[in-house]
Order: structure tokens, then sequence, then C-alpha cells
């Protein structure tokens, strides 16, 4: 047992077979008093027999919380006002649900005046860096425990054996090995490793467990309208939701029109490459929504700007830096940016894609009195581009000349 004694630790605990193993592991490693903390993010389970098997193991402290509508309003809506893509396609759902976690976990440690919080990620991924520098963050001096990174339980069989050891319950269907890992909650499924482990070999249709194959989809296509009020979305077809029910009612609509789907080979922030199958159908709308409203109601200086700024923040997101510095300077910039994102987003759904159909706002910087191929009656004098553009070409012109002479470029 490495460091000083503790005396009591913050778990977070899905109930499953892991974490039940984590938990008394903990009881009998350390001989501490473990407190268990168990978020409902959306992830479709019932969190009840967590409860039962915390009892079971004589936990005191059982913390059950749902989370959804913080999860979507203070941690998914702020992402999607910058539009993050990591790495041009991966729309963060494993990453955005780690900070919340983990302040939770934080807060909770504080007023049970527990010395230690457990996680149950592993040694290999990304996971373990979000908990752990969200942690830090948030309380500088706590200790952390990392079971993965400690314990012999290298293999399935020898968690097994732990656990029929402990008297821990195993459902027959946890017994065999699991053909792969699923995490989830309500912005995403995530399903990686063993048969998904080859990105030569196409992932199985049961894989999917949020949207149905686009090719099933219906023939016809749905068409719905989101209104944004300065960047976050705030009813869809003119019925007012919270945060959290607006994006279960968006993940339906996905679902039903197969969309959403993301087949990824991605830069884990550890180092190695990882394929993962992601499903994010309600947030594939979204952004699309997004994007069309910002079309309208952002300068195009400042949307270019917000661009240029949304991979590092997606980075930022991706490795676990929520509650850095540096992330909370940029939130400032892409919130600002939105104070006049308001209006509304008309879309059609159609096996597996989403496409804008229209946009308005009160807001909006969109001129057809300047666009317009008729008469514009005076609205822009065409003459003035002329000067626009031997003004950007001069220094192109001197450029050229120079190269004449034998100039580098």
């Amino acid at each position: 047992m490495p460091g000083k004694p503790v005396n009591k630790v913050v778990l977070a605990y899905s109930g499953g077979l892991d974490t039940s193993v984590i938990l008394r592991w903990l009881q009998t490693t350390y001989r501490c008093e473990v407190v268990t903390f168990t978020a409902d993010l959306g992830q479709g389970e019932e969190l009840e027999p967590a409860r039962r098997k915390a009892e079971m193991f004589g936990v005191r402290q059982i913390f059950i919380e749902d989370l959804r509508e913080t999860f979507v309003a203070d941690f998914v809506f702020p992402m999607f006002r910058a539009n993050a893509l990591y790495e041009g396609q991966y729309l963060l759902g494993t990453s955005i649900a780690r900070p919340l976690i983990a302040q939770r976990q934080i807060e909770i440690a504080e007023a049970v005046g527990a010395d230690a919080v457990a996680h149950g990620a592993t040694g290999k991924g990304n996971d373990q860096v979000r908990f752990e520098l969200s942690y830090y963050a948030l309380k500088p001096d706590i200790r952390i425990i990392a079971p993965w990174r400690e314990w012999d339980l290298t293999s399935r069989t020898k968690l097994l054996q732990f656990a029929e050891a402990h008297q821990i319950p195993i459902a027959r269907d946890k017994r065999g090995e699991a053909p792969f890992s699923v995490d989830a909650n309500l912005l995403h499924s995530s399903s990686e490793g063993k048969i998904l482990e080859d990105p030569a070999v196409a992932p199985d249709e049961m894989v999917y467990q949020r949207t149905i194959r686009p090719e099933d989809a219906p023939d016809r296509a749905t068409e719905i309208a989101i209104d944004f009020m300065r960047g976050d979305p705030v009813a869809i077809d003119g019925e007012a939701l919270s945060p959290a029910a607006l994006l279960a009612r968006l993940n339906a609509l996905g679902r039903a029109n197969g969309i959403g789907r993301l087949d990824l080979v991605e830069n884990r922030f550890v180092g190695m490459k990882s394929r993962g199958v992601y499903e994010t159908p309600g947030g594939t709308i979204l952004l699309a929504a997004h994007r069309g409203i910002e079309s309208i109601t952002l300068d195009r200086e400042a949307a270019h700007l917000k661009d240029q700024l949304m991979p590092r923040y997606a980075e930022l997101i991706y490795c676990g830096f929520w509650f850095s510095p540096e992330r909370r300077m940029l939130q400032a910039a892409i919130d600002a940016s939105q104070n006049s994102v308001s209006g509304r987003v008309r879309l059609k759904l159609y096996k597996g894609n989403v496409s804008v159909t229209g946009r308005e706002s009160p807001n909006s910087l969109y001129s057809m009195k300047h666009v317009t191929f008729e008469d514009d009656q005076g609205a822009y004098d065409q003459i003035d581009a002329q000067g626009f553009i031997r003004l950007n070409a001069l220094r192109l012109r001197l450029g050229a000349l120079a190269g004449r002479r034998g100039g580098a470029l």
C-alpha cells in the first residue's frame, strides 16, 4: 500500500463489476471507509442496483445524483457554443462528462471529510488524466487512488477470481469476455476495445445502440426548427424545453433518422492511437444548427477567429484541462461571441444526414439589399471593388516584380 494511510475515500462508482471490485479492494487494501458516488448523466441505466450493491459492501454514505440538467447546461452547451470537434470529427462526449464527475467527487469529499478520491480508469487511457487533472485543479492537496495503476489484477480472470473470493455478485452475462466496452451519457455512447481494435475491420451492427442504420431510416425527411438564445438551444418546433429534455428530444430525432455515427481512429493524450465507434445523434444535429444560426449572426472576422480557436479549445477538453485557466479564458471569448447568436434554424433530417434549410434572426447581418443580383438602388457601389482589389494586390505585385530580379519568396 503506497503512501500514508487513507481514512476515507470517495469512489466514482457505477455498480458494475470493475468498480465493485475496486470498492472491495479499497476496503481490504487501504482499510479505509469508502463513500460511493454514482452520477446519472443520462447513460440510460437503472442506478438503484448501485445503491443496493454499495449497501451490501457496508457503505454507509451513498450518493446517487441526477446531474443530467447540470451536465447539459453547464458542460455540453458551453462546449457547443465553440462548435468543438477534436481532430475535426469527435464531439467529445466522454471527455466532457469527466470534469463534472470529478467536480462532484471533490465537493462530496469536502462535505464528508474524505482525504482521498478514487476512479476506475485504466492506466492506458485518457480518462485517468481527465479525472486527475480535474481533481488537482479543484483540490490541490487531494490524495488520488487509481487502482488499475496499483493492483495486480491484470487480467479478467484475476478480476473474477477476486470477485468470487470476496463474495462480489457477478451477473451471468459478465462472466464471459465482453466483445467491447461501452461508455454512455446523454450526449453520446462510445464503444471501443476487443472486436473494435482492428481499424481495418468494419464494426458489427450490434455495436450501434443509439441509432438505427441510415439505410433503415424513413424514406421521407423529418423537418424541425430549433430556436437559439445567446448561443444555446432553447426550443424545438416552438416548444420550450430544459437543456436535458432538449438534448433528449434531439437524440430521439437523430436515432430515428440514423444520424450521428462515427468510426474514428484518434490520437490519445497518452500517446497511442485508438479506434472508437461513437454515436452522438442529438449533438450532430445541434452542431449543424448552431453553425447555421452563427452564419447569419456572427461578424466575419469574429467567426473566423472563433474557428481558429476551436481546435485548441477542443484539445483542452479532450486532454482533461476543463478547469485550466486557458480553457476558462477561451470560454470567456467564445461566450462573448454568442451575445447576438439568437434566432431560429430549420433543418432537414434524412438517412444519416443533417441539412440546414433556413435561418432567421433579429440580429441577422445578412443584407438582401447588398447581395442581390438585381438593382441594389445604390446600396453597394461596385466601383469601390477596384481600389479594394488593387490595395490587396499591392504586395503580390511587388513580390512578383522582385521575383523578376531574382528575389526570394
